[in-house]
Parts: structure tokens; sequence; C-alpha cells
């Protein structure tokens, strides 16, 4: 597996000057880094082990003013080679290069005491005990350290064996999906045109693959790939990567933009982080404090919200949120790093928990607690607080991939875990985002809410069946996206706590309850329409000796239309439901027989109507989809 190591030091301790002499190539590539004899930008370089592996280097600046640019280096490394100088020791960058990489979860290195060459062995003794002293309780506790000397070669070829050992044996935690390049160099090679480089932390880019820079989402494909000198069709993930990329210029792409695949980043302007306050930091972080937060190989200006206390005392971890000026690229597990404004000091990091963040309320229980479960949760867990939390939004799959730390198999296995078991369910299979899931825990609240509702309906609307899809959809569901609302409704229709007729929806208990007043006039109706079959009487005869106007009688002549006892024709029009569809099976007949169309002669010839109503009626089968009207004929509709 390729595995990068790092430098890190103060200046002029010699960490450039170790890397040529180890590989062979000088890592100070700009004229004013020559001219000034210091390292400004990173050099990247590589060395072959004795076991066959190819083991990346990258060589960060030493100077306060380029932190910047260390950050940037280190971001990308496994492990560490902490360079100090035996004619010096322990020096300030020494200190924060070192905090710098226990902030970003490096575990493991070596220790070079270079220029030993320069100082007697009594001296090298005393470097050495100071050192250990320094590096106790650090992750390098208990690292080897080897005295070197790059003019003399003196033991390079011990330092040599333990990097080999340590590269052979390293087993870095790398995603194998969600590819990631965050860019630390952008220019242009003649013949090619534009090329960008850094490590690739996660997944693998290939020749042909389109590509987009994040946060910006500029599209693009890769022409070609480079790693360590050599064109390459796949470069995997832990490569220092060269990428030349079509239909971009230099000037469309910034040092700390990110090279991903299109829809795996979602970029946002507040994230939550498990953060750290160094306890050697000078002070605490107050809320609300702006600060150069690092990531990847991008700075920003960014603000610390603290949301359950007012102030991070040096020593102290807390989850706050850090809000951007712009959006960022993140994913959860990513590292940050935290520096003060005036002066320049590095004073936090820690780990990125929720890359795309919600603003919460400050001092209170139900952030506390939150809180506290995003520092302690992990794997399935995790998915299903991150679903929960999304509300009935929900999550697509491509953006879990971000917020969890499950590679895209194991996170297949946990929403089908959390399915099964009711903690999620499946809203759309093929959503914007990949499959779309709620949390088990809206759909329960979804259902009751909807139970709610359709309850406060049939109170409200006594003489009403129910409601209609698409007035519960425009009412109850208007907040939720269409798949969600159909899964509702379909899954309590399944579980028996709605029932439909037709279109209309509503409680399986639910029964029409008509005053005893609208009980007589229900059955006066629909004796008059059942006894008028297709010649039914006008409505002023029927209603004019009760009394009645069409207004007060309307409720009723609904609740025997929702019954399916009369149809609305036309308007003020209606006919016994029982006479229509005896007249449907008659023209169904007549067309079976062979005829080709119908015309009003023909229509009359065979229901014997006036054409007061015979007008009517075949409007309505055009309306209900029996005829077709072509011309003055009626045809039988094709279904």
């Amino acid at each position: 597996m390729p595995v990068i190591m790092g430098t890190a030091g103060h200046i002029d301790h010699g960490k450039t000057t170790l890397i040529k002499a180890l590989t062979g190539i000088d890592c100070d590539r700009l004229a004013e880094e020559k001219k000034r004899g210091i390292t400004i930008e990173l050099g990247f370089a590589f060395m072959d082990l004795p076991g066959g592996t190819r083991l990346g280097v990258i060589d960060v600046p030493g100077h306060e003013r380029f932190v910047k640019n260390m950050v940037a280096g280190a971001a990308g490394i496994d492990f560490v080679t902490l360079v100090i100088a035996a004619d010096e020791g322990v020096m300030p960058q020494t200190r924060e290069h070192l905090d710098i990489c226990t902030l970003l979860g490096v575990e493991t290195g070596v220790v070079a005491l270079t220029k030993c060459d320069m100082v007697d062995e009594d001296w090298l003794a005393m470097v050495t005990e100071d050192v250990r002293g320094v590096l106790a309780g650090t992750f390098l506790a208990d690292a080897p350290i080897f005295p070197v000397s790059s003019h003399t070669g003196a033991g390079l070829p011990e330092l040599r064996v333990a990097l080999s050992e340590l590269a052979d044996t390293f087993a870095p935690k790398r995603r194998s999906d969600l590819a990631r390049l965050p860019i630390d160099r952008v220019f242009t090679l003649r013949g090619h045109g534009t090329v960008v480089t850094g490590t690739l932390i996660a997944g693998s880019f290939a020749v042909g693959d389109d590509v987009r820079l994040f946060p910006t989402d500029k599209r693009s494909k890769i022409r070609s790939l480079q790693s360590h000198g050599e064109t390459v069709e796949v470069s995997p993930a832990g490569r220092r990567t060269a990428v030349n990329l079509a239909g971009l210029e230099v000037e469309d792409i910034e040092r700390g933009e990110v090279l991903a695949l299109p829809g795996t980043l979602f970029p946002d302007t507040v994230w939550e982080v498990e953060l750290l306050c160094l306890a050697s930091a000078p002070r605490g972080i107050k809320h609300r404090t702006e600060v150069h937060l690092h990531h990847g190989t991008r700075e920003i200006l960014a603000r610390v919200h603290l949301l359950d206390r007012d102030k991070l005392e040096p020593g102290e971890t807390a989850v706050c949120q850090l809000r951007f000026p712009e959006p960022m690229a993140g994913v959860h597990g990513d590292r940050v790093v935290i520096r003060s404004g005036a002066p320049l000091r590095t004073m936090a990091g820690g780990r990125v928990l929720t890359p795309m963040a919600r603003k919460l309320k400050r001092h209170t229980e139900e952030t506390s607690a939150l809180l506290a479960e995003l520092a302690a949760t992990t794997g399935t867990a995790l998915v299903a607080l991150q679903l929960r939390r999304a509300g009935t939004e929900g999550l697509g799959f491509a953006r879990l991939m971000t917020l969890t730390d499950l590679e895209s198999k194991a996170l297949d296995k946990a929403l089908a875990s959390l399915c099964d078991k009711g903690g999620a369910a499946l809203t759309d299979r093929e959503g914007k985002e990949g499959r779309h899931y709620v949390h088990g825990d809206t759909v329960a609240a979804l259902a009751t809410s909807l139970a709610e509702f359709m309850a406060a309906y049939h109170k409200r609307e006594p003489l009403k069946l129910g409601v209609s899809r698409s007035e519960l959809a425009s009412t109850w569901g208007k907040a939720l996206s269409p798949k969600l609302f159909h899964l509702m409704v379909e899954r309590l229709l399944r579980a028996g706590k709605l029932a439909t007729e037709g279109d209309v929806i509503r409680l399986p208990d639910h029964k029409v309850s008509l005053a005893s007043d609208q009980a007589k006039l229900r059955g006066i109706l629909l004796a008059a329409y059942q006894k008028g079959g297709l010649t039914p009487p006008n409505i002023k005869d029927i209603l004019e000796p009760l009394d009645l106007t069409f207004k007060e009688a309307q409720p009723v002549y609904k609740v025997l239309q929702d019954e399916g006892l009369i149809i609305k024709a036309q308007e003020n029009m209606y006919f016994c439901a029982a006479a229509i569809k005896a007249l449907i099976e008659k023209v169904q007949a007549y067309y079976a027989a062979g005829a080709t169309d119908m015309g009003p002669a023909e229509f009359r010839e065979l229901t014997g109507l006036s054409r007061k109503f015979l007008i009517a009626l075949l409007e309505y089968l055009d309306k209900d989809k029996i005829t077709v009207r072509v011309g003055d004929k009626r045809q039988l509709r094709k279904r």
C-alpha cells in the first residue's frame, strides 16, 4: 500500500538536505528558495526502499512565516520524520510542528538528529536526552532517534532501514472510495495544459474520469496522470499525484480546492468539530473568536461557536461549530488545525464530525446531549444519528458517505440493518444523491401526525367520506417530498390504519354521520333519483316541497356522491349511479354488436331519452372516458 512520509522541524535544521541525501532529489525548486537558502513551498520526492515499496516524501518549510504551507503538506502524510539539528536542539517550530502533526492525527514516525558531525559525543548525548524529554507524552515518545549527517553520510543507512521497516509494516487508514485530492500546486505544462498536484488521500483516479473542483463545482476530465514522475492509468490513495485537467486554465483553479468525483462532496458553511485546545496554548478560545482554519491544503478564516460553554481553555476538548464565510468541502473524520490571528500560532485542532451542519442553540440540554452523542458515535449508530437529525428531509446515500466513517459496502450493510429493524426507511430508490432514506422515528412521527390530521378532518367535515389524495398532499403533506408522502400513505393503507375508496382517503372506522333531518333528506333524495333513473327530477321540484334551498341540501348531495349512489353529470343535474352503470353496459353492448360510431340520433334510439338528458349523458360518457367525440359522432374509447 502506498505510504507518504513528511518532514517536520525548525528552519535550517536540515530537512531538505536530509531528503536530498536519502533520495537524491532536491526539493527546493524555486529560485527564491535557492537564493535565500530556505524552504518556502512544499517539496516532493520519493524513495525506493529495499522491500520494494516506493515511499512518497513531502518536505515542508520550517520558517514560522510558512507554517500554513507546512500544514498543507502535513495534512497528507502517514508518518513523520521529525528533524532536529544536533547543534541547536529543540526550537520553537520543532514544538509547533510536533503539535500540528498531533492535531492532524499522525500517530508514528522517527526522529533524525541532523548535523551530528558538528558536535561532540557529550553534546550529542545531552541533546538526545533533551529531545527524549520533549517527546515524552507525545506520539513520538517511543520513536527511535537517529543521529545523522547529510554531509558525511553517517547514520543514513540505519535511518533508511528504519524508514523501510516502518513503511513496510505501516497500514494507513484510508477509504477506498470517495476519491479526494486536496490541491497544493497548480501550473501549466507545455504541450499538456493545466496540471494540479496533491496527495490522493482517499479513493483513486483513472484517466478519463469526469471530475469536479470543490467547493466551486467546476467541471473537468482527467487527461493523464503521473505519480512520482511516472505516467500511470490509475493512481490509488496514498500517492503523490499530478493530474492533467481538460477544459480548465490555471486561473480557474486555486490551491486549497479539492479535486473529486461528481456528486461526492457537499460544501457547507457550518461544520461541527471535536476541538482540542492545546495545553501549550497561551490562552483559551472564546465563543465567536475568529481564527485561521487549516483543512487539507486550504486556509480560511472561521469563527468558533462554542455551544456548551463560553471559553475553551488550554487542554480542554469540546464539540463546537465552525462557521465559514464561504462553503467548505469536508468529510467526517477529516482533521483541522486552528491558528490564532495575532500573533499567528497553532492553538487547537481536531476532527470533523459533521461537514454539513445546521446552526444549534447554545446552552440547551438538547444541544449538549447531541454534542456528546456526536463525539462518541460511529458506524451504524452514526448513520442513524445523522438520519434522525435530517428529519423529514432525509439523506441520500452520497451525502451519508460524507457524514459517516463508513465506506460504501459498510454503509449499504448499515442501512439494510436499520431498515430491517425499523430504524430507517427507504423513500426513493433513484434519488439525485442515490438511494434516499429517513429515520424510523421520523416515519413513526409522520404516521401519528397523519392519523391526527385525518381525525381532525373527519371531525371538521363529518359529511365528507374523506379527503382526496391530491388535497391531502397539498395540506398535510405540503412539506414532504412526493416520494415520502406516497410512502406514508401506502404504509398506513397496508397497515389498515387508513382506508381508500377511489381517490378518497379516510380513517377505517369513519362513517358519514348525518343528523336526523339530514338522514331523512338523504332517503328522500336517493328514492327520487332511483325512481327517476335516466330521467331524474329537477332539483327544484324535489326541494321546494321540503322548503329547502340547494345550498342547504348540498352536503347531503355530497354524501350520496361520496357513497357512490348518485353521479353528477352536469351542474345541478344528478343521476342514479345504478342507472348510469346500466347505461354504460348498454352502450358497450351497442359497440360490441358491430357499430363503429354513434350520433345523437342513434343514442336517442338506444335510450329513448329527450334532448335535455341526451346531451348531458353523451358529454358525461366522454368525460368518464367511455366514449370519445369525433366530429358529431362518438366512438368507443380504446382503453
